[in-house]
């Protein structure tokens, strides 16, 4: 009887899927350049990029649909801490023989450490950590634009925004940064302000993938929780849209930018924190992954060591 794989890695920005056969072979293989973070859209994003991958291998593998029923999934999500997020994606429809949905920080986890012991940091679009010690699992981290993520580059990006406004308003001193930042928002403040705002649009399902529509009106469900009401909708722009500043700062940094200087040092501050977290739960090594990890390695292992 046939049995396959599949893997997903769904992250803030991208979504990579892998099929393999029942000896773990590599059948096909699948990078979705959008967003798969299950806090995003409600996971409706995140479902049609994971869907859309899955075809993708299939039909690279020339495998058909029908062989998901002899298909085992594992997907590790973007978003996924929380409990109740990951619960409603595997509740979709998947037409897998079983599936099951994990936190991103696990697959980067395994993937940095091979299944050893230690620890890894995730500062990519988002951010979160974990160690495995003695074989008890530590995590910590991982809660989202709102409420954490000071490892990302998401918030990285927002903060260089923020400096970029002072500046332009004569709060605190700019830099060439804060200026090519606020340029690549519409080189205003009005307009950088109209592109942070993006509020009067809705998602359209167009063959399984969203797009937005702009002038629309928004029907928002409300949410009770502890007694109050809010409105379960998120106003301005995803994360990945402030990360995707973060490229600039490390650019700067080399030429010696002094505001890019302050954020990489506000960066390295972050990193501390959770290095002194692993320390005080006896792990010895820590693998970075993500893509701001990747634009600081150097300066990591400089400041940790190998």
């Amino acid at each position: 009887m046939a049995r396959y794989y599949i893997g997903v890695d769904g992250g803030g920005t991208n979504c990579r899927v892998r099929l393999a056969d029942r000896d773990l072979r590599t059948l096909a293989e699948s990078t979705i350049r959008d967003a798969s973070n299950l806090q995003i859209e409600a996971g409706d994003a995140a479902y049609a990029n994971v869907r859309r991958g899955i075809d993708e291998v299939l039909e690279k593998s020339g495998l058909g649909p029908a062989a998901l029923a002899d298909t085992y999934a594992a997907f590790c999500m973007a978003g996924g801490r929380s409990e109740s997020a990951r619960n409603a994606f595997a509740s979709r429809a998947w037409d897998v023989a079983d599936l099951k949905v994990y936190d991103d920080i696990d697959a980067a986890h395994a993937g940095a450490l091979g299944g050893e012991e230690g620890a890894v940091i995730i500062a990519g679009t988002g951010s979160a950590a974990l160690a495995i010690v003695g074989g008890q699992r530590h995590q910590c981290g991982g809660w989202g634009f709102h409420l954490g993520d000071q490892m990302s580059g998401a918030i990285l990006g927002r903060e260089l925004l923020r400096r970029a406004f002072e500046a332009r308003e004569g709060l605190v001193t700019g830099s060439p940064l804060t200026d090519a930042a606020l340029e690549r928002v519409g080189g205003d403040l009005q307009t950088a302000m109209d592109w942070s705002f993006p509020v009067k649009a809705i998602v359209a399902k167009d063959k399984g993938k969203p797009s937005a529509i702009d002038n629309l009106e928004v029907s928002v469900e409300p949410f009770t929780a502890g007694g109050n009401t809010f409105r379960d909708f998120l106003i301005g722009r995803a994360p990945a849209d402030f990360g995707g500043f973060s490229h600039m700062i490390f650019e700067y940094y080399a030429k010696g930018d002094p505001v890019a200087q302050e954020l990489i040092a506000l960066q390295l501050g972050y990193v501390d924190n959770y290095v002194k977290w692993f320390k005080a739960r006896g792990a010895t090594r820590m693998a970075p992954t993500g893509g701001v990890s990747d634009g600081m390695y150097d300066l990591l292992v400089a400041r940790y060591g190998d």
